[in-house]
């Protein structure tokens, strides 16, 4: 079976010859030629530049012999057409400089339409899935709740005060505000998806800061209201969110097709409580890959023997690559996971 199709079928709960594997933050700071890449470009302006951005996108899978490729950028790429004025600051992340906790602010944000305000995004997609030669191309969007976090924060944040302030406080400024977002998002990923993205992963990095009630009440309706727009083209649905075991049911029930898990849970745990009908994807720790190799040998195996062969299982990190990460370490992981011995058996 081709990579290019391996993938693909494990997202659609189909049985495959080898367990695919990809990983989160495959493209970017461990790797020698992206740190050469950033002497003389800083981190938007390759996302903003198709050129450099597929470029980025490509060399993971070209040299480590991944199953997928996910788009190089980041998740407030389309926040800048909102009008929403911003940068990523190193060791930081994003600062937003004016932050929206108004309705009049809320108000102020655009939906626009992503094919004529977003045509470095499109470039960048179709130039990558040429390069790719077949090999699927993920492409990826923050969930409307993240995005809220740093709009309303301003910058990230370890209590999430001021964005739960204002989802308890004001629920109809906190309700528009999901709103705009979730229409931003789902045109971000239509956008990536004509342009040949072979699937999508919705990153909802913070919402494990909210309890289940939280979650079901004001975030799910918009998470749903994204992937029920993806249904028409027929691509997976990734769904992750870090830190948030406790919202795994509610994370099934938003109509994502692949669950992201991470490393806190047991994959095996997760697969009895949800069943077989949703395809799973993870959870080696990252720093697993920062420890020698017997030990990161030893950690994935666990991992991939938990899954016992199940189909529909994608092999990730429980979340990004390190930066310190060694490169030769990821293609080890990349040919381990691929053994024949360890693929889905029916």
């Amino acid at each position: 079976m081709p990579a290019s199709d391996r993938f693909l079928q494990a997202a659609r709960n189909e049985p495959t010859d080898r367990v695919p594997v990809w990983l989160m933050r495959q493209a970017g700071r461990y790797q020698p030629s992206y740190r050469e890449l950033r002497k003389r470009h800083g981190m938007l302006e390759i996302a903003l530049s198709p050129q450099l951005a597929a470029e980025v996108t490509v060399r993971p899978v070209q040299d480590y012999g991944l199953d997928a490729a996910i788009l190089f950028s980041d998740i407030m790429v389309p926040l800048g057409p909102a009008g929403v004025r911003y940068e990523i600051r190193e060791g930081v992340g994003p600062v937003v400089e004016e932050p929206v906790r108004t309705g009049a602010a809320v108000a102020a944000l655009a939906v626009y339409d992503a094919a004529l305000r977003e045509p470095e995004t499109a470039e960048a997609v179709e130039r990558a899935v040429a390069a790719l030669d077949g090999v699927p191309l993920i492409g990826f969007a923050g969930a409307p709740f993240t995005l809220a976090s740093y709009l309303v924060e301003g910058r990230p944040s370890r209590t999430y005060a001021e964005t739960k302030r204002l989802m308890w406080s004001r629920p109809a400024t906190w309700g528009a505000l999901m709103d705009v977002l979730s229409d931003i998002v789902l045109r971000h990923l239509i956008l990536q998806v004509k342009a040949g993205a072979a699937a999508v992963q919705l990153f909802d990095s913070w919402a494990g800061a909210l309890s289940p009630s939280d979650y079901e009440a004001s975030v799910l309706p918009y998470v749903r209201r994204i992937f029920q727009g993806l249904e028409p083209y027929g691509v997976p649905r990734i769904y992750f969110a870090v830190g948030a075991g406790h919202l795994t049911a509610c994370m099934a029930a938003t109509g994502a097709t692949v669950l992201g898990v991470d490393w806190r849970q047991e994959l095996s745990s997760v697969r009895r409580q949800l069943g077989p009908e949703l395809a799973l994807q993870g959870n080696l720790d990252p720093v697993a890959l920062l420890a020698p190799w017997a030990v990161t040998e030893e950690r994935a195996r666990a991992v991939l023997e938990g899954m016992a062969g199940e189909p529909g299982y994608i092999f990730n990190l429980g979340h990004g690559v390190l930066p310190t990460t060694e490169p030769d370490q990821v293609l080890r992981l990349a040919r381990f996971v691929h053994e024949p011995r360890f693929a889905a058996h029916r």
